[in-house]
């Protein structure tokens, strides 16, 4: 366990969440081919996160954390994602719970307690949201509570649950009861010795081998007012998925961001080799560039959107879906292409493992992208978002 770091004050601005990120990231960093490699969970990083107080820094200041806005969190998942890809999604993938939490249940009385306690205690939170016979639909579940007075009991089959094994708490999606359609879900905030978890398939991938995303039978139990109290239609379109596409496309920014920079560094040594004469990369390293800041473009884009966000009408939202839909999939496909582009620029040394250049890691974690939530599927569903707007409608909330 690393050494306790300076804690991140309630009150602290962009700069110092960014300098903790920085801070965690320089310990990822150093163990980011063993947790590649072995396919372990980054619990250094973890550990970081906890001493300089980031895992409750979007947490709102009157119960303790630091307030941080999106915007502040998805700057820190990309400083990690240049460090350690499976660190950051791990980060990240954490920061969508709370979002969910502090969204739609922060002044229900259980739930302010238990964010209290998650920035006390620095808790580490977890999804349970997929499920074995819906196909991937985040919408739909077939397992259901089993209300018994004002308790519930869960049997859920997760075919992926991300760190479950290490993680101090897990939110899941369930139907509201035994009687309730596949669509009328909850979603349930789960305490560590209130559930069970039985592992039932090993996560042996060629990217994101950190994350830990093993398939597991999740038994639990608890009180009713640990379900948030409102819809999970309404969490999912308000906050998880936008949240998500957003927090990952900010990971996948960095893990393009260390790629890139490692082709313009040997870009850089190449030059000095041979006087400055025309390198076939020139081309190459230009066209990343504008890749990158294309990237970002979307991304603050998207930010200044959802920071802005009011009432929408049924147009606006659906030109909003549309919108988050695109990010996803342009970004997880182009931070591919830089890191394709970065292996081109570097050649060998790029391709071989254990140099400075190396881009081995980079491109194996980015074909993840593309099917953390396939983008066939999402580009279907904006096909039908399309069909239902009419085209100057998109263009007015674009």
């Amino acid at each position: 366990m690393s050494a306790p770091l300076p804690e991140l004050a309630a009150d602290s601005d962009a700069r110092r969440l960014d300098e903790a990120a920085h801070a965690v990231a320089q310990i990822a960093a150093q163990h980011a081919d063993a947790v590649d490699r072995d396919a372990r969970c980054p619990v250094e990083a973890i550990e970081a996160m906890r001493a300089r107080r980031l895992l409750g820094a979007m947490v709102p200041t009157h119960l303790g954390g630091a307030g941080a806005s999106l915007e502040d969190i998805a700057s820190a998942c990309s400083i990690l994602g240049q460090a350690c890809a499976s660190s950051a999604m791990v980060f990240a993938m954490h920061q969508i719970q709370v979002a969910c939490i502090v969204d739609h249940a922060a002044g229900q009385g259980w739930h302010k307690l238990f964010l209290q306690q998650l920035v006390r205690h620095q808790w580490l939170l977890a999804s349970a949201t997929s499920e074995d016979g819906v196909g991937g639909n985040l919408r739909a579940s077939q397992c259901a509570l089993e209300i018994d007075g004002g308790g519930f009991r869960l049997h859920k089959s997760a075919p992926t649950i991300s760190y479950g094994d290490y993680a101090d708490g897990i939110l899941a999606t369930a139907r509201r009861d035994a009687d309730a359609p596949a669509s009328e879900q909850v979603l349930v905030t789960l305490l560590r010795d209130g559930y069970t978890l039985t592992r039932r398939g090993e996560w042996d991938t060629l990217g994101m081998r950190g994350t830990c995303s093993n398939g597991f039978v999740l038994d639990a139990q608890g009180a009713a007012v640990q379900c948030l109290p409102v819809p999970f239609a309404t969490i999912a379109e308000e906050t998880m998925v936008p949240v998500s596409h957003i927090l990952w496309a900010a990971v996948w920014i960095g893990v393009a961001g260390d790629a890139f920079h490692r082709a313009h560094q040997f870009f850089r040594a190449q030059a000095r080799q041979t006087d400055g004469a025309p390198s076939p990369a020139a081309r190459r390293i230009a066209e990343s560039l504008a890749l990158m800041q294309a990237m970002q473009a979307r991304v603050d884009n998207v930010l200044r959107l959802h920071a802005n966000a009011s009432a929408r009408s049924w147009s606006a939202g659906m030109a909003w879906a549309a919108e988050i839909n695109t990010l996803k999939t342009y970004v997880s496909e182009t931070a591919l292409e830089v890191a394709h582009q970065a292996m081109m620029i570097c050649g060998m040394a790029g391709y071989k493992q254990g140099t400075p250049f190396s881009i081995g890691r980079h491109i194996r974690d980015l074909h993840a992208a593309p099917l953390m939530i396939s983008n066939d599927r999402i580009a279907a569903n904006t096909a039908s978002l399309l069909l239902a707007l009419r085209p100057a409608t998109l263009e007015k909330h674009t």
